[in-house]
């Protein structure tokens, strides 16, 4: 099944909404900011446009979304001051699936106008934003349009569930999993890993034909540290605990075992020596400037999370915490597949996998980070 009929991350401003619990999102984005600023300022020194274009690829909704925009824009706008050149106009496509809560976003819009007016003064020239719905793996723009493209926290997820994880009998490959656990078995990884090719092509490809030359592109997306050809890390992924809490349904006849069997998630994790060969194999579209890793942990900014809920430690939890960061991200997928009636019976356990893990492991999210230049 195609990723853009099942994937979007949970809308509104509720309690499980992804705008109310994205602050690990916001680390990675924070974390990622000494790259952002490099390409920006790049871009600002190489080229000075009427109008800016950016693309936020993979947007979501939620307080990330504009704060991102606003950083790119206020990055350009110091550099014109220090150099002493008229800032330009932005046009801004927020792009993600069509299932994304767009609306969201552009109910917050007025106070995000007023207050750019407000601190950057009359000089400051306007500023449009629109969204762009659609898969990035494909071409959303036309040729030689964009002059920066950023994508934060999107690229590991897959266009669609890989094909070839079924046997030639009709048995599902992976049983008992719903992603690359130390059980899977070696096909199984591979068609991920084929997958990842794939979709990584062709958004490289899409996006040399859409940027114009001497135009920035930031990615930041999860990786793996798992050996390329092992579907075995040291330690245990945060997917592996949900399928633990799944098969326990499963024990207990809450949910049936072939439906387990039959799922799979969209997601793939990269190493970086695999996203590496991707862009060298991909040609000389872009030139290469930083290709990094760094971590961040599972319960990363809980005490920003228990501040604006008002809750103790103890309230919280860092399972519960942790497992609702995932909800957030996952449920939509959940939903279709399960039923929405064993969601909250699932997190519960979920959480208290994750708290035993946490007691036990340092656990950490290995995050990629690449900027590039399209060359002429």
């Amino acid at each position: 099944m195609e990723a853009n009929q099942i994937l979007y991350m949970n809308g509104g401003d509720g309690e499980t909404s992804y705008a109310k619990n994205s602050l690990i999102q916001k680390e990675v984005i924070l974390k990622a900011k000494s790259i952002l600023e490099e390409s920006v300022v790049r871009l600002s020194l190489s080229s000075f446009p009427k109008c800016v274009k950016l693309a936020d690829l993979g947007c979501s909704s939620g307080p990330n979304t504009l704060s991102l925009v606003w950083e790119i824009m206020d990055i350009i706008y110091a550099t014109c001051q220090r150099v002493n050149h008229k800032a330009p106009m932005f046009q801004v496509f927020l792009n993600d699936l069509p299932g994304n809560d767009f609306n969201t976003i552009f109910r917050s819009l007025p106070s995000f106008y007023e207050k750019l007016k407000k601190e950057k003064g009359s000089e400051f020239e306007p500023c449009f934003i629109a969204g762009m719905p659609g898969t990035f793996y494909g071409r959303l723009f036309p040729d030689c349009f964009l002059h920066f493209v950023y994508s934060s926290n999107s690229l590991q997820w897959r266009s669609q569930v890989p094909e070839g994880l079924v046997g030639e009998s009709g048995v599902p490959l992976n049983k008992g999993n719903i992603h690359i656990a130390k059980t899977s078995p070696h096909h199984v990884l591979k068609a991920y890993s084929d997958l990842f090719e794939k979709d990584f092509t062709l958004f490289l490809r899409s996006r040399s034909q859409e940027m114009v030359p001497g135009g920035q592109m930031v990615l930041v997306m999860l990786g793996s540290t798992r050996k390329a050809d092992s579907s075995s890390n040291q330690s245990c992924s945060i997917w592996e605990l949900l399928g633990f809490a799944l098969n326990d349904m499963v024990l207990e006849g809450k949910v049936e075992e072939a439906k387990l069997d039959w799922f799979n998630l969209p997601f793939y994790a990269p190493t970086i020596e695999e996203a590496k060969a991707v862009i060298q194999t991909e040609g000389t579209s872009f030139n290469i400037h930083r290709f990094e890793t760094f971590e961040v942990a599972w319960d990363c900014n809980m005490d920003e999370y228990m501040s604006n809920k008002g809750y103790s430690f103890e309230e919280a939890g860092r399972g519960k915490y942790v497992a609702m960061t995932m909800r957030v991200v996952a449920e939509s997928m959940l939903v279709g597949h399960f039923g929405e009636e064993i969601m909250d019976d699932l997190f519960e356990r979920f959480s208290s996998k994750i708290e035993e893990y946490l007691e036990v492991e340092e656990a950490k999210h290995t995050i990629i980070t690449i900027s590039m230049t399209k060359n002429v």
